[in-house]
């Protein structure tokens, strides 16, 4: 059994992302002091990877009014991500960066490398400003993901974070109630 990355702080990595057209250096001193999302995927080119990326790009724009920065990862280089961001229409709306990790460094610090393939997993994490994982979500590669739902994650997550001692219960959306733990709710919910 692999022990689990909640609460545990990303790993140091260094790795070259296309973003914007252009290629950019990205480090773990990037995600200091913000929350940031790292969407792990197979590859690029293929069938399900264009969906949830297509998908996440559509969501990108209300994830940085909440002041999450987005990582997607792959084990393809950043010229291949240029590429398919050039020849493709979904993956050509994205904005966030696509971070090239051919060694699989930053794949296996995040625990979803498959090493028989040198693929990665359908992995999605969120990290808090102190570079903490505070969600982690790993999905066999024929099942996609949902950004609305991995919004929805990541508004818990930050409302968790801001509100000591409340927590958000099952399909919590913004402005409902949460529940304060107390020995007066054992039993009652």
């Amino acid at each position: 059994m692999t022990q689990s990355l909640i609460n545990t702080k990303v790993l140091p990595f260094k790795a070259t992302a296309f973003k914007n057209g252009e290629f950019v250096d990205v480090s773990e001193k990037d995600i200091a002091g913000k929350w940031a999302i790292f969407m792990f995927y197979p590859a690029d080119f293929t069938f399900v990877c264009p969906t949830e990326l297509g998908d996440l790009a559509d969501h990108y724009a209300k994830l940085q009014e909440l002041g999450v920065e987005v990582y997607s990862v792959s084990t393809d280089t950043h010229f291949t991500h240029k590429a398919w961001h050039s020849s493709s229409d979904t993956i050509n709306k994205i904005e966030f960066a696509m971070i090239g990790d051919p060694t699989g460094q930053i794949t296996r610090n995040f625990g979803v490398m498959i090493e028989e393939d040198g693929l990665a997993l359908r992995g999605t994490f969120v990290v808090n400003p102190e570079g903490e994982i505070k969600i982690a979500e790993v999905h066999d590669l024929g099942i996609g993901r949902s950004a609305s739902e991995l919004l929805r994650k990541v508004q818990a997550a930050q409302y968790v974070a801001n509100h000591d001692g409340e927590v958000c219960p099952a399909a919590w959306q913004p402005g409902e109630e949460t529940l304060t733990p107390s020995l007066d709710l054992v039993g009652k919910i």
